[in-house]
């Protein structure tokens, strides 16, 4: 499949009716052209940009396709003006749970928000998790369920936690893509010892008084790195302390028909005391297999 974006266009299914699998790569070729500060040109009846209204799709598309660039335009839209854009994901049940009360959260949601999450860390420029996230999971952050580039992955870790998983963990073993040991600069010479200048990135005042880290200070350091579009993975406390902190642009909230009970909790932070003071923010639903996804849009 290719994701140039002067290739003769997306495949036809049913006379000229267009699919989600053509879309696709002309929406890697999109992000891939932000890049290099440039807009690419596609054929006619494909896809178009306007100053005015950002990218719309042109002629027949299916609905698969259609829904798959209305949730990804406004990531596709937004042009750095001295910024970053963050997202994140969140998978959960029913009752509000990422995990069972032993950790168990394998696997809570279905296939296609798997597929989703893949294609969210090949569209950003970095996939960020909290350090217990590595602890616990050992993922790769790869795109290998879709064809993208991977991401440069980021462990958000001001005081060294990961220091005894270098060895097995994947991130930092496997070579498939860049990975930053993000910590405060206090720890900096101690990260550099044990994986080299080149995989840390040490910030100024990452850790505040309270043992929490600074996000703001996370973004800025990622973006003067020329990593804008930043996909907040997990877990959950670190999905919280981002929307918490209002360093998120949007959220999305993938919702399976599973009820856990007594489990881990996905988002928790201290919020208003009165439900009036409590955000309610624009939102759309898509369904993906038996799942809900909300695309839940935090700076309206």
């Amino acid at each position: 499949m290719s994701n140039s974006p002067s290739a003769a266009g997306p495949p036809a299914v049913n006379g000229d009716i267009r699919s989600a699998v053509g879309l696709w790569p002309l929406l890697l070729a999109i992000a891939r052209a932000r890049r290099a500060a440039d807009v690419p040109t596609f054929p006619q009846d494909t896809l178009a940009w306007a100053s005015a209204s950002g990218w719309q799709l042109q002629g027949r598309w299916d609905a698969q396709a259609q829904e798959l660039f209305d949730l990804f335009k406004p990531l596709l839209d937004f042009r750095p003006k001295g910024q970053a854009w963050v997202i994140a994901q969140l998978g959960q049940s029913l009752d509000g749970c990422v995990a069972t009360r032993t950790g168990d959260s394998t696997f809570i949601n279905d296939p296609e928000i798997l597929l989703h999450l893949h294609r969210l860390r090949a569209m950003c420029d970095a996939v960020i998790v909290g350090a217990g996230t590595v602890a616990a999971d050992n993922p790769r952050l790869t795109t290998r369920r879709v064809a993208g580039p991977h991401p440069t992955r980021v462990l958000l870790d001001p005081q060294l936690r990961l220091a005894g998983h270098l060895e097995t963990a994947h991130v930092f073993n496997d070579g498939q893509a860049p990975t930053l040991w993000l910590c405060d600069a206090r720890w900096r010479d101690a990260a550099v010892t044990q994986v080299g200048a080149d995989r840390v990135l040490a910030v100024s005042d990452l850790l505040r008084d309270d043992g929490t880290p600074h996000l703001a200070h996370a973004v800025t350091a990622l973006q003067s790195r020329g990593l804008t579009r930043l996909f907040v993975e997990g877990g959950g406390v670190t999905v919280s302390r981002f929307l918490a902190q209002q360093c998120l642009d949007r959220l999305h909230l993938a919702v399976a028909p599973i009820i856990i009970g007594d489990g881990r909790p996905g988002l928790r932070f201290a919020g208003p005391a009165r439900l009036d003071d409590c955000p309610r923010p624009p939102c759309r639903v898509y369904r993906m297999g038996l799942d809900h996804l909300w695309d839940l849009d935090l700076r309206k």
